[in-house]
Parts: structure tokens; sequence; C-alpha cells
């Protein structure tokens, strides 16, 4: 953890050359092509800390645009870190909301109107108008493509004229011109209930913008420098807006991976990134590469991965750590077994000492996470779905933060974890963990990560109780939760951003990956790209997984993306020549001393063996004789205590046996 640095050059010396290339470019458009775990948001935050320092950017004039409220969370807290806490972080939605709601009661008058975040009532009462399906899937469907075509910036008629062209076919069984005419109706119900909804934030203020140059002058005024993270991400709306908000100024640093471009389907257009200088012709592009997050082993199986499908800015991989633990595979009978197996490989990491916190599953659908949820629970395992339950909505956790707010307006106290640390105890809350799982040992987790977090700000910046009290009430905002210890339960998609020490990449078949739904080049292309994501969130060990039936018991096959990189089976003999081989050695290496009477019992086999016109392993196997010259016996009744010795051979070699450990000699011929 670093203090916040003294000085503008201080910050440059925790910088690699590329990132620091980043961070010193601070005129004119800068295109950074990042891929996984080479510290993109590292680069971004100290770029922003190095002009603000040196003097290049006020604060005040800044606007760093990213595209989820927790990654925008995290932003803002690194920045705080580094002592420039003031610049605006925030998702395109959150930054167009901020001004349109400041802009609306001049541009158009009253307040903003209600934002329905789901549309999916407004999609149901526009679909039944028309006399199209209102259940729950086709709804969830045709909410979808009304979204698409939105953040496509598409009119209906648009729609209707592209949507073939684009792949857009068979949406909940209707023809374009059929979507289309949902979407007029749709945006009907609407104004009649005096609602908008969630692409509208966005889509109004272009508009806005568009037509009162006035306000376009004061937002250009305000903001002079952006910086827009994930822009592999960017749709057609959000880089219109973007070119609405700079208008003729070129102070803009993207950062994004196009290997890392996960959301097509609703409307994610890469080629932004992969063709920054085409639209910026004197742009600066820096490749970020050094990968800081994985073994050597995760990164080659990614960099293979990824190689069928590169496109243009791709990034290769090099991994800057030492080399790790092989990639594990593994194919399981079916998935209540893949889940078991894994759930006991947990366990075994668990008595290694690994914290369940460092440990993620990851699979392709949500609906497979209730295999692993039994597992864990059987097993004993505490785990966090993602997605599922809310940190700051826990019980234990509303209690703890009154009880903080509270505390931060006492006059004295003493450091921060000192203080968290007394105020935890307050509530009942022990240093030991409790012996008892469920729910004990889930509300000790949540207070437990309470006080983790408050140690990381004191020892980062030395926070105060009110500044920890201000950082939980934003992460609540955003729904930022710090870890828990507990073993993440994600789907890739979800997983995007996160990393874990030890990975367990489940599923991986045919149907699941990719998903029996890819049928086109494109679709194949981003579930590759999924794959790819998944492999780069493991920083010390993978386990890659698949189940050989369904739980409905139909036969699954491997993951064609996969195929070429699983381990093949070799023959037995093969595998039992390799195995007595290493047997052999391992021998050799932990018994010099016996290595002389083993070879002469094997010479003493060898004869015998040929005299009788037998396979040598039929008298002894070499582990017998092993034994045999590591314990030395001196009769036959210590001899028939070796395993592997019946009463047969005992019978018949054991005399004989018995006179090579006494007298070597005899067995080499000496």
């Amino acid at each position: 953890m670093e203090p916040v640095a003294e000085s503008a050059e201080d910050l440059l010396a925790h910088l690699d050359p590329e990132q620091r290339e980043v961070a010193t470019n601070l005129r004119g458009p800068l295109a950074v092509l990042a891929g996984a775990g080479t510290g993109k948001t590292r680069a971004i935050t100290y770029r922003i800390a190095y002009a603000v320092r040196s003097g290049v950017y006020d604060p005040r004039n800044i606007l760093a645009v990213t595209f989820t409220a927790r990654a925008a969370g995290e932003m803002r807290s690194r920045l705080r870190d580094l002592g420039v806490g003031t610049v605006q972080a925030r998702t395109f939605h959150a930054a167009a909301l901020n001004q349109l709601q400041y802009f609306w009661p001049s541009a158009v008058g009253g307040f903003v109107p209600e934002i329905k975040e789901n549309k999916g009532a407004l999609v149901a009462t526009a679909a039944a108008q028309l006399g199209m399906k209102t259940d729950s899937v086709s709804v969830r469907d045709l909410a979808a493509e009304i979204e698409w075509s939105k953040v496509n910036l598409l009119t209906p008629q648009q729609y209707a004229q592209q949507a073939g062209a684009r792949g857009r076919t068979d949406v909940a069984g209707y023809t374009a011109r059929e979507i289309a005419a949902l979407i007029n109706v749709y945006e009907d119900v609407k104004v009649d209930r005096g609602v908008i909804d969630f692409e509208d934030v966005i889509i109004i203020l272009i508009g806005i913008m568009r037509d009162r140059p006035d306000i376009t002058r004061i937002i250009r005024n305000q903001y002079r420098h952006f910086v827009v993270d994930e822009y592999q991400d960017v749709s057609p709306m959000q880089h219109r807006l973007l070119q609405l908000w700079m208008g003729d100024r070129r102070d803009l640093c993207v950062v994004g991976d196009v290997s890392q471009t996960i959301y097509s389907f609703a409307g994610a257009r890469s080629d932004y990134l992969a063709q920054f200088t085409a639209e910026f012709p004197r742009a600066k592009v820096v490749q970020l590469n050094r990968n800081y997050r994985s073994t050597p082993q995760i990164v080659d199986l990614a960099n293979k991965v990824i190689s069928d499908n590169r496109q243009e800015g791709a990034v290769y991989l090099r991994s800057m750590h030492k080399s790790g633990r092989p990639v594990s595979f593994a194919a399981y009978g079916d998935d209540a077994d893949e889940a078991a197996q894994i759930a006991g490989k947990i366990l075994s990491l668990q008595d290694e000492g690994i914290p369940l916190s460092q440990i993620a599953v990851l699979y392709r659908t949500n609906a497979q996470s209730a295999a692993f949820e039994t597992a864990l629970n059987n097993a004993g395992i505490s785990y966090a779905l993602r997605g599922s339950e809310r940190f700051f909505q826990r019980r234990e956790v509303k209690e703890a933060m009154i009880t903080f707010g509270a505390v931060a307006k006492l006059p004295q106290h003493e450091d921060l974890p000192d203080t968290i640390r007394a105020a935890l105890v307050s509530l009942g809350w022990r240093p030991e963990p409790p012996q008892e799982r469920g729910a004990v040992r889930e509300r000790w987790d949540s207070l437990a990560t309470l006080l983790e977090l408050a140690e990381e700000m004191w020892n980062k910046r030395r926070a105060t109780i009110e500044d920890y009290v201000a950082e939980l009430k934003e992460r609540m905002d955003v729904q930022y939760a710090p870890t828990t210890e507990a073993v993440t339960l994600s789907s890739l998609h979800a997983a995007k951003g996160l990393e874990w020490p030890v990975v367990f990449l489940a599923g991986m078949s045919e149907g699941l990956m990719p998903i029996s739904h890819a049928k086109d080049k494109d679709t194949i292309a981003e579930e590759r790209r999924l794959l790819y994501v998944g492999i780069t969130r493991a920083q010390e060990e993978l386990h890659v997984s698949y189940a050989g039936q369904s739980a409905g018991r139909a036969e699954r096959k491997l993951s064609r993306f996969l195929t070429e990189y699983w381990p093949q089976p070799k023959a037995r003999s093969t595998a039992a020549r390799h195995k007595a081989k290493a047997r052999a050695l391992q021998f050799q290496h932990e018994h010099p001393e016996d290595m002389q009477l083993f070879e002469d019992l094997r010479a003493w086999r060898r004869a015998l063996a040929e005299e009788l016109g037998r396979r040598p392993y039929t008298i002894f196997h070499d582990v017998v004789l092993q034994e045999i010259a590591i314990h030395k016996p001196r009769n036959l009744a210590e001899l028939g205590r070796i395993k592997g010795i019946g009463t047969t051979k005992l019978t018949s070699f054991g005399p004989e046996v018995l006179r090579i450990v006494n007298n070597p000699a005899i067995g080499s011929g000496r």
C-alpha cells in the first residue's frame, strides 16, 4: 500500500515505462490499448493525479467516465488515495443524469420525469396493445431489443431497415417490422405515463445539447479533459454524447481491450477503440502488455485461446510473474459431480491456509450456480453469490453504519482501526472468528470486512472516522461492497473487472461455452472473448473443468475453444512407463544408500524371470523390491510383513531374497 505521493515526479516512480508514457502524455488524443491485468486503472488514475499535481489540469475540469457504478466508485477511491479526490469520476449515465437534472428546468421546464430503470412493465403494456406475447421471457427479450435499438440511436423505421443486416432476427418470434411497431407503441406508453427510461437520460441530453448551444457551451467550459475507461464497451449513443461533450477539443484519453469486448449484444462497439486513430489521426497510441496479475501458465492459455480471434488493436500479454502451477484440467461425470469435486478442492485449499475470499467459481449462465450453491452448502463453505443479496442491505452492516455515524460525532477519537474495532466490539463482535458456520459466521465476516476496510484506508491515507463514514455512504450508494470472507460464485459477465488468486472455470462444454444460441461468426467470437475474460481473472491457480453429462443425462462435449489445449490421455502402457520412471527417480533421490541392493534384487528377478519364462513384475513389482531394499528383512517373518508378499511368494522366493539381502553379491554375480 502506497502513501500519498509528495510530488508529481514521485508518482511516476510507481509506474513501468509504458504506464509512465500514459501518465505523461497529457495533451491531445491518447488511446491506451491495455491487456488484462496490465494495470490500466493504475495508469489512468496516476495520469490524472500527475496532470493535477504538475499543474497541467485543473481538477474541476476533468471528467473520468466508466461503465459501472462499482468501477466509478473504485476510481474515486483511488483518486482520493492519490490526493486528487475532487476529480469527477462517474458512469456515462450518472454524468448525463447530473447534467440533465441541472439543465432540465431551463431547457424543458419543471422537473425531470420519473426514470424507469426496469422497462418490463412498460414493454408488457405496449406488447398487449399489439396482441404480442407478454410472458416474462418474451417481455425480457423484447425489452432487450428496444434497449439495443436505442443505444444504437435507431428510429423505429431505421430499426426495421437494419435489424436483419445486423443479425437481429426472430426476436421472441417476431419480425423486424413487428418489433419496430412495438418500439413506436412503447414510446407512446411512456409519454402517456409521464416517465422516461434509462436510455432516455442520455438521448434527451444529446437532444438538448444539439438544440441549445448556450447549454452546450456551459458544459464544455466545465469539462475540458476527458478520460474514458473500458472504451471497447462504448455504444453509438455514448460515443455521440462524448463527441458533444468534447466539441472541437482533443484532450481525450481512452483505455480498453478489444479482446474483452463481451457486450456487443447490448450495443458495445469495439471498433471505436480499434480504429481510434481513424477518428483522431494525430492520436498517440500506447500498448500495455505487461501482465502483473497472472502466472505465465495462465497468461499462456489466455493468449492461445484468443489467438484465433485476435482483432485489430489486440494486445499479446507477457506475464511479469515467475513460473507458477500448471493450469489444471478435469472432466467430471455430471454437474453435481463437478460441483462436489470443486467443493472438495476448495476445502483442501482452505486447509492449506488460502482464505475463501481469494477463491472464485465462474460459469457461463446464472442457472449453473444452483449446483455449486448446493455443493458448497453441503461442505459447510461460505459463499457469496455475485448479484444477489447486497452487502449494505445486511442487518449487521446497517447497525454498524449507524454506530459509526454516532461515533463520528464524538469530539475525540483514536486512530481509525482502533475506533472501528471498539465500535464493533460494542455491537457484540469479537476479534476471534466463531466456530459456528452459517448465519453466525456470516455476521462475523461482514463486520470483520468493515474493520479491514478501515485498516486499508488508514494505511493508505490516514483516513479519519469522518472519511470512513463518507466512504461507506458512497459505497452503499453505488453498491461497491468490500470483499467478504467467502467463496465468490459468479457468471463470467459479472466477473469482468475482478480477480482472484484461485479461479475454478466450470462448465466449459459445448452449449455453455460457447452458449447454444451463439450461431454466427460474430457471436461465436464474442463467446471466445468471454472465455478469455474468465481465464484472465485468475492470478495464481486456474482450474478448468466440464461435466460429460447434464442433469438431464444429455451427453456433453468439451468446448471447441479448449480442445486443442486439453491434455490428451496417454496410452495405458505409455502412462505406466512414465509412472514407473518417475517412481524410480524419486526412489533414487530419497534412498541413494539403498540403490545398490535394489539393483541387485532386480538383477536376480530378471534372471529368474528368464529361467521361468515369466514377466519380471509377476515375481515381484519394483515397489516391493524397493520396500525390501529399504527395510532389509532379516528373516521370513519380517519379509512377510512387507505389502505385496503373500504366502505363495514368501514360500517360493523368500529364502533367495533373504540371501541377497544378507549377501548382495549373490544377486549381482560378484
